[in-house]
């Protein structure tokens, strides 16, 4: 009996030992924070793409550590797409299908911002309407919204047009930080431009606003998140605390303009444009979540019409526009 008695106190001491060495565990994971997960965002450098490059500030308290990359263009994140070096890009409607269609493996998530387009002119131009466009060398940068809006709107008023001269409007593929000089020189005597680019324009006094390309079957052109599928399938978790951030950051630049105005002036354009030019530009953009299919399958449609993106098969949006995560992060964050 004693015998016995001893082996059950000392399974008792094990037990006893067992449960403190499970407690301390306990406290210490408690006590640890776990290290953020990596999140590499492709973005551009706009006005209107302000909130997405605000995820990188805000969205530590999600356990999250966003690192920005800004490209010059949409179509060149692709590549970094496809290469694995990118999780999550912001960039137009059309950059993010025509990268789909080159086999991308993204899903478009999110919308995050809305307008943001301009057709300028040279002052004493004398052109006064799209019609007078003709004859006109006409700047824009490839892979852009503003490349298919000027498309829809040249084609609305019947017009043609070729990077090579015979046509009614002759194109200038140029960069969008090149499109200003042109324009300002004269080497260009009209561009479709981007926010606060086209602002800057107008308020430097060398250009003249012609239209906001709005009036064609494209609407409003919706900049669209894209993640990738690995992201989407794989890291769930991690898709879900940074759609949590990027609504709760979106939402905060829309009540409070004057956060999302000191952060694009100071921190990403470094004090090279003024209030008044990043007014002007959000008064011709606005910050948004929302995107919808039907919105990407007419930017396709259009885009296969128009030869933007040289897609040999266009994508159908119904089936890579995945907008179930902006449904539960807007639902958390509480967003109507």
């Amino acid at each position: 009996m004693q015998h016995l008695g001893i082996k059950k106190n000392s399974k008792n001491s094990k037990l006893i030992v067992s449960f403190f060495f499970l407690l301390l565990l306990s406290i210490f994971n408690l006590d640890a924070k776990a290290a953020p997960d990596l999140v590499r965002v492709g973005n551009l450098k706009f006005a209107h793409y302000g909130a997405i490059s605000y995820l990188s500030e805000h969205c530590g308290k999600y356990n999250l550590n966003v690192q920005e990359r800004v490209f010059a263009k949409g179509l060149d994140i692709v590549p970094a797409i496809i290469a694995g070096e990118i999780d999550v890009a912001a960039s137009a409607a059309d950059a993010a299908i025509a990268g789909r269609a080159g086999g991308a493996p993204v899903y478009a998530v999110a919308g995050f911002s809305k307008g943001g387009a301009r057709i300028v002119v040279a002052k004493d131009s004398g052109i006064k309407s799209v019609k007078d466009l003709k004859g006109k060398k006409v700047g824009v940068a490839r892979g852009g919204a503003q490349e298919l809006l000027l498309y829809a709107e040249l084609a609305k008023h019947n017009l043609t047009w070729s990077d090579q001269p015979g046509k009614d409007v002759q194109i200038v593929f140029m960069a969008f930080a090149d499109l200003n000089q042109a324009l300002q020189s004269k080497n260009i005597m009209a561009m479709s431009q981007s926010e606060p680019q086209s602002s800057q324009a107008i308020n430097k006094g060398f250009g003249v606003e012609l239209l906001k390309p709005y009036d064609t079957p494209m609407g409003e052109p919706i900049r669209t998140m894209v993640m990738t599928e690995k992201m989407y399938k794989e890291r769930r978790p991690v898709a879900e605390r940074f759609m949590k951030c990027f609504v709760e950051a979106t939402k905060l630049f829309i009540e409070k303009p004057e956060i999302a105005e000191k952060f694009v002036i100071q921190k990403m354009f470094k004090g090279q444009i003024t209030p008044q030019d990043f007014k002007d530009a959000m008064d011709n953009a606005q910050y948004t979540y929302d995107l919808t299919v039907e919105h990407m399958q007419i930017t396709t449609d259009l885009m296969a019409k128009y030869g933007v993106g040289r897609m040999k098969k266009p994508p159908k949006a119904a089936d890579w526009v995945k907008l179930d995560l902006l449904a539960e992060a807007k639902k958390a964050v509480g967003v109507p």
